[in-house]
């Protein structure tokens, strides 16, 4: 919002698209093994309905407000890592659970042909996030560190990010020089 700010006051256009990530099976990955199997595969979509209710806050205070008076376009979520891991669960369980306005929905093609062939778009996910500060509690309850458990994934995914993109270098680089024959 800084950004766009600074934008608007050097007379710049504000339109500027983005999207702000969030993946979401990693968070179930994570916990598999630690949680009572009344929990499973229901963090994911408890920090994703925490990160939906911030984010439509975010939409309805008056600083994003004027902005998008001033033509800027709020920045959008995007819902990655959407596949569902665990055999046992809907293969349409996260894109069902994260319809919602105002963001994007990444998804592996199997989970796309599974939803196109028996997922349901059912309620969207509230803005203010439904039931996911109680099942937060219930996870903390079970014994799982949640701010912990963000930082943890945060770096993972950090480190997964920057060995993709070494490797991308490399490949590249790798390449110079190289013509098609």
């Amino acid at each position: 919002m800084r950004g766009v700010e600074r934008r608007i006051e050097a007379g710049l256009d504000p339109d500027v698209t983005s999207v702000a990530s969030i993946f979401m099976s990693r968070w179930d990955v994570a916990v598999a093994d630690e949680v009572p199997g009344e929990l499973h595969n229901r963090l994911g979509i408890a920090v994703g309905g925490r990160a939906y209710a911030a984010y439509r806050e975010l939409l309805d205070s008056p600083r994003m407000q004027r902005l998008m008076n001033e033509g800027a376009r709020p920045q959008r979520l995007l819902w990655a890592s959407t596949g569902t891991k665990d055999p046992d669960a809907s293969d349409t369980l996260y894109i069902e659970a994260f319809a919602s306005p105002f963001t994007v929905n990444t998804m592996p093609e199997p989970t796309l042909l599974a939803f196109a062939d028996h997922g349901e778009v059912g309620d969207l996910m509230p803005a203010d996030g439904g039931n996911c500060e109680q099942v937060l509690k219930e996870f903390e309850d079970a014994g799982i560190d949640v701010a912990a458990l963000a930082d943890r994934l945060q770096s993972e995914g950090k480190g997964s990010f920057n060995k993709s993109w070494e490797e991308l270098l490399k490949s590249i680089s790798s390449q110079r020089g190289v013509t098609a024959g």
